[in-house]
């Protein structure tokens, strides 16, 4: 019903002119500087937000499986979602001892400070800078902890897993590599 009303309003807002056209600005611009609630930026109606909200996923997510089906037909063999570490790291290589997150760049704050002010300026902006803020601080406490119990960790962009799979598991093969190198030299 929403839409309907806003698609009539736009079309009989292209038929007005001088005095008019700037009496519903001024009215267009208040209204919105005092609106507060259920407005997003994208013009979802709230049926259709709460369904992408629902169909994000914490477990095998697209970057995880890409990642995954690439490591193993390099012939490793992992764990998945590992709840014994602290973190559950989405892919954990346990001969190795690697930790291994991928990350999203929205949730985990990628080039914060520009997500950060891009956020300020939305709805509900302190529910998302005190989120994602979070989300940083406690991937930081979970690398660290992780470090001191003697695993590597390796955390991947989305983006990049996406754009430069290879270049990723490349990562992998050299940690591993200095690994059994680091181990073979203690013997």
């Amino acid at each position: 019903m929403k839409e309907l009303n806003v698609k009539n309003f736009c079309r009989n807002l292209i038929n007005l002119q001088g005095k008019e056209m700037q009496h519903v600005l001024v009215y267009l611009v208040e209204s919105f500087s005092n609106f507060r609630g259920d407005f997003m930026a994208d013009f979802l109606t709230k049926e259709q937000r709460h369904k992408n909200m629902q169909n994000i996923r914490g477990k095998d997510t697209k970057i995880e499986v890409i990642l995954r089906k690439a490591l193993w037909n390099k012939g490793y063999r992992y764990r998945k979602n590992y709840r014994k570490l602290l973190g559950s790291p989405d892919i954990v290589l346990m001969k190795y001892k690697i930790a291994i997150f991928c990350d999203g760049e929205f949730f985990h704050g990628k080039d914060w400070e520009v997500l950060k002010a891009k956020l300020e300026g939305s709805n509900n902006s302190e529910f998302w800078i005190s989120k994602i803020s979070r989300n940083r601080e406690r991937d930081d406490e979970v690398n660290k902890r992780l470090l001191f119990e003697g695993w590597t960790v390796i955390r991947f962009w989305g983006d990049d897993i996406i754009k430069h799979v290879d270049e990723c598991v490349k990562v992998v093969e050299d940690a591993v590599f200095d690994i059994v190198i680091y181990d073979s030299d203690d013997m």
